[in-house]
């Protein structure tokens, strides 16, 4: 596929901007071609009027087409074959079996919501039918079912080129839900943000999906990402991202004169509790997990875990020495871009110069390359973390801080003193959790995902995954991003009462045409 750096505004292409930028080789800091240009105004303005047309249009387009639209996508990008990973693999730094694994997921998301969207029952139908005799007033006929929201603008993610992208589970649940799509391409992927967005294109006119379905804009200052969430016609926002980044989305999408819901993914530290007696059993074998962790992908996922807990002595001493040498031991990541490996560096000194912490190892190289980050273990007592906030904040890259508790009740403190995370995650024996039941009811407070056992990196993508959780993690902690639930974000109630049969859309017609799970008069059915 030949790259222009066009912008894709419904099915033509678009290049009015005069700013430029490129995508970078982390590995070396080389520019690579095309040129991309920043979307003009008048760019994002046509994107969302092509998108507000297909809206209208999206009226007319039955489930088993929106379900072949988001299949004939996945197919598309296995059809780009080696030419897309190694475009966004020289975008990245990420490695070829990291990408192949992606687009694997990627392709299964898009079926997934494919056959949800077949199904139907997404919908959540419910029918109440009309009592005229009931006394002392007739009840009437009401019935109620989900339907889109009206075009999304979504902003690509910088750590999953694929999966959280153009074309990742952010725009395959909006598109399922019936939803036109306008993506803001990640700027340090663009090369691979525009091969994808083709790919859509492509499917689309290939499906007979109305032109403005989606689009793809395209750019490197905060102005494109603003004016798509101003816009009048945009009706929900998705982002994963940073907290200022999400938080910035959110405020402009509230001070509209008709605010929109803005589903941002922000930040998370992922807590570990490691518990007396596991630790004391299994110190280094904790340890040896933690660091593969940590290291995973060089830190780069937002399920990261960044901040351990343990219960001071020597399990805890073992477990912290074992995890300083074999860290140290550690090799450097190449991270996505430089941006991400200064901020990383930045934060990892902002932690170590803090009293009462103390920089127990850190490994690679320094001069590795551009990107490359040095994973970092650090340590303090629950006192100095108590009293410095800025502790609890995440270090986006491969670092954890370990933070020694008194006793077990210091555990329950501080975990009750964290803010939301995505995850948490307990380890611990029987006896431990007999012990400290007390724990994990306060952590399903605090995270979308509690685990015991196991560590946070892997987001398993099946219907009961929860990708979400209270503030600062995500800006609304009732969705996901992750899973087929992940639909419910781009749907909205609407109640039909005293329609006459031809005018109610097929799912809430008595005889249940469309065969979906329906709640009838109270009661769950088929029939």
């Amino acid at each position: 596929m030949t790259l222009t750096g066009h912008q894709l505004l419904g099915f033509d292409s678009s290049t009015e901007g005069d700013q430029t930028f490129r995508g970078i080789d982390p590995r070396n800091g080389e520019p690579l071609d095309p040129a991309f240009t920043d979307a003009t105004d008048r760019e994002v303005d046509r994107a969302l009027r092509l998108a507000g047309d297909a809206f209208s249009a999206m009226s007319d387009i039955d489930r088993p087409a929106r379900a072949a639209f988001l299949e004939q996508i996945g197919q598309n990008l296995i059809d780009l074959g080696d030419e897309l990973i190694d475009r966004t693999s020289a975008e990245t730094a990420l490695p070829e079996a990291r990408l192949q694994g992606e687009r694997g997921r990627t392709v299964g998301q898009l079926n997934a919501f494919a056959e949800v969207v077949r199904e139907g029952s997404y919908v959540g139908a419910r029918i109440d039918h009309a009592q005229p005799d009931r006394q002392p007033l007739p009840k009437p006929d009401v019935r109620r079912m989900l339907v889109p929201v009206g075009p999304v603008a979504i902003f690509g993610a910088s750590n999953f080129p694929l999966a959280f992208s153009v074309a990742g589970g952010d725009t395959a649940s909006a598109l399922a839900a019936g939803c036109p799509v306008v993506v803001k391409g990640h700027p340090n992927h663009p090369g691979a943000s525009e091969m994808v967005g083709r790919a859509i294109v492509e499917a689309a006119r290939k499906t007979g999906m109305p032109e403005g379905i989606f689009s793809l804009v395209q750019g490197t200052g905060h102005g494109v990402g603003l004016a798509l969430v101003r816009h009048p016609t945009t009706a929900a926002v998705g982002f994963t991202g940073s907290l200022r980044g999400g938080r910035a989305l959110f405020d402009a999408a509230a001070a509209r004169p008709v605010p929109v819901p803005v589903y941002a993914e922000m930040g998370s530290t992922n807590p570990l509790f490691l518990l007396p007696d596991k630790l004391d059993a299994d110190a280094e074998a904790l340890a040896d997990g933690l660091l593969g962790s940590v290291t995973l992908g060089a830190g780069q996922f937002c399920t990261n875990p960044g901040l351990v807990f343990v219960v001071e002595g020597s399990a805890a001493d073992r477990f912290i020495d074992h995890l300083a040498s074999r860290l140290g031991e550690s090799s450097e990541g190449t991270m996505l871009h430089a941006g991400i490996r200064q901020a990383f560096d930045t934060g990892v000194d902002t932690l170590a110069s803090v009293d009462g912490v103390e920089l127990k190892a850190r490994g690679g190289s320094s001069d590795a390359g551009p990107c490359a980050a040095c994973p970092a273990l650090l340590a303090t007592d629950s006192a100095t973390f108590r009293s410095r906030p800025e502790l609890k904040e995440e270090v986006f890259g491969p670092a954890t801080l370990v933070v020694r508790c008194a006793d077990e009740s210091e555990l329950y403190e501080l975990a009750q003193g964290l803010e939301g995370q995505l995850t948490a995650t307990v380890h611990g024996t029987e006896s431990d959790l007999e012990r400290l039941p007390k724990l994990t009811r306060i952590l399903q407070h605090k995270a979308g995902r509690v685990l015991l056992g196991g560590f946070p990196t892997g987001v398993e993508v099946c219907p009961s995954m929860q990708h979400g959780g209270p503030y600062p993690s995500t800006t609304d902690p009732r969705s996901t991003s992750v899973g087929t639930a992940a639909i419910d974000r781009w749907l909205r109630p609407v109640a039909y009462q005293g329609f006459p049969q031809s005018l109610l859309p097929s799912e809430l017609r008595d005889g249940n045409p469309d065969g979906i799970l329906r709640m009838v008069d109270g009661s769950w059915s088929h029939d």
